[in-house]
């Protein structure tokens, strides 16, 4: 299974940068790189915190894909 993510967009639509990402929820600037890149699979409380940033249920932002089922 693949963790998809909204990070970009939602930054986009707040008008962010990563680093001013990262600094409202404590993490690195690298961290929001790899997240949206999909290199990084964030914790439940990173999620949390950017839910309550972006005023989004957490599986808006992030969405689990079956791999499987996109090919059919």
């Amino acid at each position: 299974m693949k963790l998809d993510n909204r990070v970009r967009e939602l930054r986009a639509r707040f008008r962010m940068s990563q680093t001013e990402l990262a600094e409202a929820i404590d993490v690195s600037r690298q961290t929001i790189s790899l997240i949206e890149r999909g290199d990084y699979s964030p914790s439940v409380v990173l999620a949390l915190k950017m839910a309550k940033l972006f005023k989004e249920p957490v599986e808006f932002i992030f969405i689990l894909n079956d791999e499987e089922e996109e090919l059919q």
